[in-house]
């Protein structure tokens, strides 16, 4: 069984439909492709109806912007009710901040030259419920100001670079609760694939796992194969679910092909006991 935890369709930052999504992942030999958009369910229906159709299992879930400590930390949020009031209020909240976002950073990139308007972005960003940096770099290269989404980040939109601005996200602490009182679990995307490793050694791991976290995603192509060994490790030690998938984002990002990294069975049953207990 092949089991892929972490996708995203163009209801966020992907460029493929949920269908499309689910369909690739029956092409690439997929038994069970988790759809985890950023701060959205908006995709769960298409994707069921999509998963139906060609006989793969589908988890729903969401990757939730959180911070901890001042820093961003992504939460899997799986199978949580789309529709529990609390939950879905965070998510709007999220929403606003992407929303609001925006605009400052094309101010930012205005101040370096660089004009693109909002329609830009809004055409990049298409139907998506979650508008972010990635649409931003899509009308960057749209308008011929860069290659490639890899080369808008670098330039212009990651942390230090001269458009970057910070966003509103959800506190870590208290979206694990809201996850747990929806139904959901939740695993840490990339815990130290990014510049939340700063915040998120053993100890702090721990305390997670004390309010409610679920699992570790270990296996993931921003981990380095030391990184991997010590991230096992820590789940093993704190009896957290390990799991691994590609981080898929159809051609928004480069060297994720679906089920490049997966979740073993017996770990993937394990996730889904925690959201039965």
């Amino acid at each position: 069984m092949r089991i892929d935890l972490h996708s995203h369709s163009d209801a966020s930052d992907g460029t493929d439909s949920p269908t499309e999504l689910v369909h690739a992942a029956a092409r690439a030999g997929l038994d069970v492709l988790g759809i985890t958009d950023h701060d959205t369910t908006q995709s769960w229906d298409e994707a069921a109806r999509a998963a139906a159709e060609v006989g793969i299992a589908l988890v729903c879930g969401i990757e939730v912007s959180t911070t901890l400590r001042g820093r961003g930390v992504h939460l899997l949020a799986y199978q949580p009710d789309p529709t529990h009031p609390v939950l879905q209020d965070r998510l709007r909240e999220v929403l606003r901040g992407r929303d609001a976002r925006v605009p400052r950073i094309l101010e930012r990139l205005r101040e370096q030259g660089v004009r693109i308007e909002l329609d830009d972005v809004r055409r990049a960003a298409g139907d998506a419920a979650a508008t972010g940096r990635p649409h931003v770099a899509d009308a960057l290269v749209a308008r011929g100001v860069v290659a490639d989404r890899a080369e808008a980040f670098e330039r212009y939109l990651n942390p230090g670079r001269p458009a970057y601005v910070r966003r509103t996200a959800a506190d870590l602490h208290e979206m694990l609760q809201v996850v747990a009182d929806a139904g959901g679990v939740t695993v840490l995307a990339h815990p130290w694939g990014r510049s939340a490793r700063d915040v998120l050694d053993a100890a702090a791991i721990a305390d997670l796992r004390d309010r409610g976290l679920t699992g570790l995603e270990v296996d993931h192509e921003d981990h380095t194969g030391a990184e991997r060994a010590q991230l096992r490790a820590i789940a093993r030690d704190l009896d957290l679910v390990v799991t691994g998938s590609s981080d898929y984002h159809g051609l928004g990002k480069v060297g994720h092909d679906l089920g490049c990294n997966t979740t073993e069975p017996a770990e993937y049953r394990r996730l889904l006991a925690a959201q039965a207990l």
